[in-house]
């Protein structure tokens, strides 16, 4: 854990200006096999002390990988200087931020630095277990990740906090010969989350029935055909539904995004889904249990909250830093953070999803006669007018109410805000992902999830 070296320099923060004092460590692990041999064994950290103020409506910044009292000074000095500089010559007339409650927040992991041939061992005996049996795959790879960030705060104006956030995964992919022998290929993240790894992963054969799941539907697909293109009714799956709403969605509605001229800008309190769609950006508890990367406290010092978005098919809100709130008059739920300690906070998503509804996925497909069930996706990217373009990696036809043949690897697009009109059945059942990094300027592990859509969109075909 993090030595405390902040508490005691709050005497030092400079009079009449906001000031944030952080230190931080991320740990990064990670073990790769393809085709039984290893080609990936990482292990960094990265560990350090920053301070940002501000002043006269602009922010000094400073950091350093040393952590000592000495380096703090250093930092909070540097800070303070540079933002009283950037005030005489660029301020903008404001005082510091609005008052926020003053409280302590801890998010309390422990924090077990597994030891790198824990994960070796642990993905060669998953890969033993899928070369002897599926001797037929072209190719496969088996990863083992680990990752962490902990945060130490101190505030001039706020929360102070101490919170250590782990994740761990395991990403399995497949390939066989498909349609005229070319490669056909999935992959799934199998079990992990927030935590380290030790505590998601204890026994490899505990992941087999999910080996075999992905075994199954890479089978199928190896004899997919392509789908038809055009506008088509759909069903997005969970895992594509969390992703428009992350991407095609969430980005729009970062305020610093609607400053720079996002589509969600002109479009605040106006309708941009169907009365079945709302969309919410959760803090750390979602449904009664913890959100898959919780966040308790920003690295502005504000306790976090969710933020409602879109409610029944109205936008009636951005995600926020303080600085952003003021000038949209809206409250801050505590939205900014940083991924590195070198880096300043900036408006992020956190755990951002489409809520479920009340229709049962079978229904869902049993009322189209010709669509397409969609399941999967490996990339996404949509930009700030909401246009987005995903890639689906596996699907399945839908031909009067049942499910057909599967299809190969495609696309959908469309425009965010037409799409989520045209949801007219939403499923009562939660898909969350969790495993990926959101790349806005710097990375951020975020989580994202939704229920099952039933829509219309642009699906790509041959």
């Amino acid at each position: 854990m993090i030595q405390n070296l902040l508490s005691d320099k709050k005497h030092l923060f400079a009079s009449g200006a906001s000031t944030e004092l952080r230190a931080q460590r991320n740990l990064n692990r990670r073990a790769v096999l393809l085709n039984g041999d290893l080609v990936g064994n990482v292990r960094t950290e990265k560990f350090g002390v920053s301070a940002r103020v501000y002043e006269n409506g602009v922010y000094g910044f400073s950091s350093t990988a040393e952590y000592t009292d000495e380096s703090v000074r250093n930092v909070l000095k540097a800070a303070s200087e540079n933002a009283a500089f950037l005030a005489k010559h660029a301020g903008k007339g404001k005082g510091p931020h609005k008052v926020m409650p003053d409280s302590q927040s801890l998010t309390a992991y422990d924090l077990t630095d597994v030891e790198q041939k824990s994960y070796i061992e642990f993905i060669q005996a998953l890969d033993g277990y899928i070369v002897k049996k599926y001797p037929d795959l072209m190719s496969r790879t088996v990863i083992a990740t680990a990752d962490s960030m902990e945060k130490l705060l101190c505030v001039s104006n706020g929360t102070d906090g101490h919170s250590v956030i782990p994740r761990s995964y395991i990403y399995v992919i497949m390939t066989l010969p498909g349609p005229d022998g070319k490669p056909v290929e999935l992959f799934k993240v199998i079990g992990g989350g927030c935590g380290t790894f030790d505590r998601n992963y204890s026994r490899p054969e505990d992941l087999h029935e999910e080996i075999d799941k992905l075994y199954g539907h890479l089978r199928k697909k190896a004899e997919g055909v392509y789908p038809e293109a055009g506008t088509k009714t759909v069903i997005l799956d969970g895992m594509l539904s969390g992703m428009l709403a992350h991407e095609a969605v969430g980005h729009t509605v970062e305020a610093d995004l609607v400053i720079g001229g996002s589509v969600a800008g002109p479009n605040l309190h106006k309708r941009v889904g169907s009365d079945l769609v709302s969309l919410v950006d959760y803090a750390h508890t979602a449904f009664g249990k913890p959100a898959p990367l919780p966040v308790y406290v920003d690295d502005e010092g504000t306790t976090a909250t969710d933020a409602l978005l879109i409610e029944n098919g109205i936008l009636v809100g951005y995600m926020n830093s303080r600085e952003t709130a003021e000038r949209f008059g809206m409250t801050p739920t505590g939205n900014a953070r940083a991924y590195l300690f070198s880096d300043e906070p900036l408006i992020r998503m956190r755990n951002t999803a489409v809520l479920p509804g009340t229709s049962k996925l079978d229904d869902m497909i049993a009322s189209i006669d010709d669509g397409y069930y969609l399941i999967d996706t490996n990339n996404g990217q949509a930009d700030t007018t909401g246009e987005f373009m995903f890639g689906v990696t596996m699907g399945y036809e839908i031909k009067k109410g049942k499910l057909g043949r599967a299809i190969l690897d495609t696309t959908i697009s469309g425009v965010a805000f037409d799409m989520l009109k045209t949801v007219d059945m939403v499923s009562d059942e939660m898909v969350w992902a969790s495993s990926g990094m959101c790349g806005k300027k710097q990375p951020m592990p975020v989580g994202m999830g939704g229920p099952a859509l039933r829509c219309r969109v642009n699906i790509g075909g041959r």
